[in-house]
């Protein structure tokens, strides 16, 4: 007799064939959440903090940040359809909830393993190839890091820091100021080499894969063939730069989404209470900042949800500014709503979007290993 109450046969194998392919991963991401909130805990770190943090809330202000956020997520989810223009005609209805059912998969799964999830569902056999649209999303993450990491390094450079730079963060016990500094250039060097290369194999693709063997292939020519080929795919995600139809409008949405959401996170800072030692509240450069340094920090392939990973990227930036009696209260505050509000509107966007897309849950049983080398049409 048939049980009523069990998975349809297609649920059970999808649920078992994400859990087996991914095993490694996420008992990876339990031990990792469960060292991060310990070791955050312990350094007097709450994810959720006491609610005498909240007093100096202008509630108001969340409600209006959420308004704002809107925009900031449209923007991002938007302006992917201008690389994907440039090798194929997808409708942005299509754009959308491919990107909001994305983000959603994004933020729930450990170690970025969402991140197949948006081209998966916009491949369509003989129009749009698994290989092209990962290339698309390549090439939007790189400009991201680009983008980001240069603005936090502006930003460190024209916004003074606290002194002495060798103190360390409260909360983040082994972070200094110095550290969050260093580790910022450092990744915006990650990102501009990341993107030259790219740049450089799509633009000069002969010259580079002669100059890959000939350095690369000294060691290992198989090494070498692999380097070449995984570049020359990540290359085509920058296909868009060659059409200034596709580049200049693609540019103008990602300035708009993150200068939108640089203006969201200081109005937010602000409605938290978030203020300096002599009482003058956060500036816009340091919003700035710690956008900066909470997307450099969740860009990093973590826990799921981003448990831990948020709340440290926003108390790292905040510590070079902030006293702190000032990130034990308000600045937490500010930190547990705007995780908040943000993950609120990306599960509701990403749930209504995935409502009318089953191809998504699919996505996670029947991607490729390796989604960027192994994926073809």
């Amino acid at each position: 007799m048939l049980d009523s109450n069990a998975p349809p046969p297609r649920a059970r194998a999808t649920g078992q064939g994400f859990l087996r392919r991914h095993a490694v991963k996420l008992v990876a991401s339990v031990v990792i959440t469960a060292a991060l909130l310990y070791t955050l805990k312990k350094a007097g770190l709450q994810l959720w903090p006491p609610r005498e943090a909240f007093d100096d809330v202008r509630w108001w202000t969340v409600p209006a940040y959420l308004g704002s956020f809107v925009f900031v997520n449209y923007f991002r989810a938007s302006r992917w359809r201008f690389l994907v223009r440039s090798f194929a005609d997808v409708p942005l209805r299509k754009i959308l909830t491919a990107s909001w059912v994305g983000f959603a998969a994004i933020l729930m799964f450990p170690f970025r393993m969402g991140e197949v999830v948006r081209p998966y569902m916009i491949r369509e056999k003989g129009k749009v190839s698994l290989t092209r649209a990962t290339g698309s999303v390549v090439g939007e993450r790189v400009v991201d890091g680009l983008y980001l990491t240069l603005m936090l390094a502006v930003a460190l450079v024209v916004v003074p820091t606290r002194n002495p730079v060798d103190q360390r963060i409260p909360g983040l016990p082994t972070v200094t100021v110095a550290y969050v500094r260093h580790a910022s250039f450092l990744m915006l060097g990650v990102f501009a080499a990341a993107f030259t290369t790219i740049f450089v194999f799509y633009f000069a693709r002969g010259w580079a894969e002669r100059m890959t063997h000939r350095t690369i292939g000294v060691v290992s020519t198989r090494l070498a063939d692999k380097l070449a080929s995984t570049a020359i795919k990540l290359g085509e995600g920058l296909h868009f730069l060659g059409r200034p139809k596709d580049a200049v409008p693609f540019m103008a949405e990602t300035t708009a989404y993150w200068v939108l959401n640089a203006l969201g996170m200081w109005f937010l800072a602000w409605g938290c209470g978030v203020v300096h030692a002599d009482g003058t509240a956060i500036t816009f450069g340091e919003a700035c900042a710690l956008m900066g340094t909470l997307g450099v920090t969740i860009l990093i392939p973590g826990p799921p949800f981003l448990l831990g990973t948020f709340q440290a990227g926003i108390i790292a930036g905040m510590g070079m500014y902030f006293p702190e009696h000032i990130l034990q209260g308000p600045g937490i505050a500010f930190a547990s709503l705007l995780f908040a509000t943000q993950f609120l509107w990306i599960s509701v966007t990403g749930g209504l979007s995935l409502i009318g897309n089953p191809t998504a849950i699919h996505a996670l049983d029947e991607q490729p290993r390796d989604s960027i080398a192994a994926a073809t049409d």
